[in-house]
């Protein structure tokens, strides 16, 4: 009886499955069809604000600032679907063996620039001797950008960013922490939850898809944060496991 039972959960499981990935797809060419109209009128506005360059009448110039703000919403539109449809898109990854601490310092070299105007030191720990893991590459560093951008974020006036990565249990880690504003227990409880944002003109995409990318990695994001203190995103993932030739399993260092 109680492998029937089983049995008739994994088959719901199965069908919950099916029926998420569906809809993903469903709402996935629904963004398609949506974008296809809006790049349409953006093109239109633009060409419109051409024609209205030259103003001289108070109607004229209040046409242009109702031309501006069709603009505008329709740049936020089109990035929101930007950021949806790669959430959308996230079901399944090719993941090969790869070096995380390679992966970091691609993102954070790319980043270093902004944080030297920004007043804010990158410190990295990152650990010489780390195991592989199975990646993505592209979208491996496309978590890592969301989660280092906004570190810098919450440092306007400047702070520390330590990026550190360290061996666990069977897998490999790694500690983002900065010195920013720091979250109130209500933001903390929400940040994953899709289009929600405490920043204007935020698609509230960027936090749940670094999660739903960490999690296509077989991986797990944590994160401690504190108002006026800074916060801390913690990242886990397994390590590449290696059958050397005795059959034995063995984690290949990077």
């Amino acid at each position: 009886m109680a492998n029937e039972e089983v049995t008739k959960l994994e088959a719901a499981n199965k069908q919950l499955r099916d029926q998420l990935s569906e809809l993903g797809s469903l709402a996935g060419s629904l963004a398609h069809e949506i974008k296809n109209p809006l790049s349409v009128i953006r093109m239109n506005m633009d060409l419109l604000a051409e024609d209205l360059d030259e103003v001289e009448t108070s109607r004229e110039r209040r046409t242009v600032t109702k031309v501006g703000v069709v603009q505008s919403q329709c740049s936020r539109l089109e990035n929101l679907l930007d950021d949806f449809l790669r959430f959308a898109r996230l079901t399944h990854l090719e993941l090969t063996p790869g070096s995380l601490n390679h992966q970091i310092e691609k993102v954070l070299d790319l980043y270093e620039a902004q944080a030297m105007e920004s007043r804010v030191e990158i410190i990295r720990y990152l650990d010489p001797d780390l195991p592989s893991m199975r990646l993505d590459a592209q979208t491996l560093q496309a978590a890592l950008v969301n989660l280092v951008k906004n570190g810098l974020e919450a440092m306007p006036n400047g702070g520390e960013l330590t990026i550190r990565t360290y061996s666990t249990r069977g897998g490999v880690a790694v500690d983002l922490i900065d010195t920013g504003y720091g979250m109130d227990p209500k933001t903390a409880m929400h940040m994953f939850d899709a289009f929600f944002s405490t920043k204007d003109g935020g698609s509230g995409l960027g936090l749940p898809t670094t999660r739903k990318i960490i999690e296509a990695h077989g991986g797990r994001i944590d994160v401690q944060s504190a108002v006026g203190t800074g916060t801390k995103f913690t990242l886990e993932f397994s390590a590449f496991v290696r059958l050397s030739s005795e059959g034995d399993a063995n984690v290949e260092a990077s």
